[in-house]
């Protein structure tokens, strides 16, 4: 039978310098945007105009019409191919006839902005910033609650609140790998932290939960069957009777998501994206270090009983 728990400073120190990578992008993300992910005005408030123009037109003339208008401090950004003539700029909350006035300002520049396929979004700074609160109370929560109940549903064996600690861990390290993921494409391909983004990672939160509770009910399971066995062996067993099914129950769903992300929309490629690297991140946690701590916390444990015995 192989031995995963055995190698479980390997698969710490893989865990380490995934959380050394994230924690470095979200640090490069801060310097250069002055927050660890570009925040979308769901969070912020401001508006967002997507402008589809008929005809080439440079980031300087855009910043200047917005300009004009009050909006000295805009963001403009250019999507997709230079050829496809699609620019996006954030800005503070405007009225509408502040949005009008911005259209009329091209128009009077002669820039062809095509309406129709144009789009602006409002959202409030309180609005915004009710948001971001909701957000943190949200992932909090979740924690919260996810700690109580593994820990009330592994009650039946010995330190259950071990198992809940543990899964609260790895759930933080697949969130980490999210957040460190996320911001790298902001850097790279200009993504931003909107309320999509927010529901990607508490899905991300769900499925870590529910991987988790799958090893440790084998876990309990085998604790009552093996008597005579150590923990770690009974940890190991148990890794290893769950993880075919808990590969063939990702891959069937990444499958899925990677159809998805060739094939499907912009709007939901990032968070498609977010869950597939989620995925990714909590398939190895869930096996590979939530299992490992409840061995390593065993092991300490007896040791210290050991050395006061």
């Amino acid at each position: 039978m192989l031995n995963f728990v055995e190698n479980r400073r390997i698969y710490f120190i893989i865990t380490g310098l995934l959380i050394l990578l994230s924690a470095t992008v979200l640090v490069v993300s801060t310097v250069m945007y002055g927050s660890p992910l570009r925040i979308s005005i769901d969070f912020t408030g401001g508006s967002l105009f997507v402008l589809q123009f008929e005809e080439p037109i440079t980031e300087e003339a855009i910043r200047e019409v917005f300009a004009a208008q009050g909006h000295t401090g805009a963001i403009i950004q250019q999507l997709g191919d230079s050829k496809d003539n699609l620019w996006q700029a954030r800005t503070r909350a405007a009225v509408a006839t502040e949005v009008e006035n911005v259209f009329d300002e091209f128009v009077s520049r002669g820039e062809t902005v095509d309406r129709e396929r144009s789009s602006v979004d409002i959202v409030a700074p309180t609005v915004g910033a009710e948001v971001a609160s909701n957000a943190a109370v949200a992932v909090l929560a979740a924690s919260l609650v996810i700690l109580v109940f593994i820990w009330f549903s592994f009650r039946g064996v010995p330190h259950s609140i071990r198992y809940g600690i543990a899964s609260i861990i790895a759930m933080l390290v697949n969130v980490i790998v999210a957040i460190g993921f996320y911001a790298l494409m902001g850097i790279l391909q200009g993504w931003e932290a909107n309320a999509l983004f927010l529901t990607a990672l508490l899905t991300v939160i769900g499925f870590s939960v529910q991987d988790i509770i799958v090893v440790f009910d084998r876990v309990r399971e085998n604790i009552s069957r093996h008597h005579g066995e150590t923990f770690a062996l009974i940890v190991n067993r148990s890794v290893m009777e769950t993880v075919h099914r808990s590969l063939a129950t990702q891959l069937n769903a990444m499958f899925i998501m990677i159809a998805i992300l060739l094939f499907g929309g912009a709007t939901i490629k990032p968070f498609i994206a977010v869950m597939l690297v989620g995925m990714l991140s909590e398939t190895f946690t869930s096996l590979f270090v939530a299992a490992p701590i409840l061995v390593v916390w065993d092991e300490r444990s007896s040791h210290r009983q050991h050395a006061h015995g």
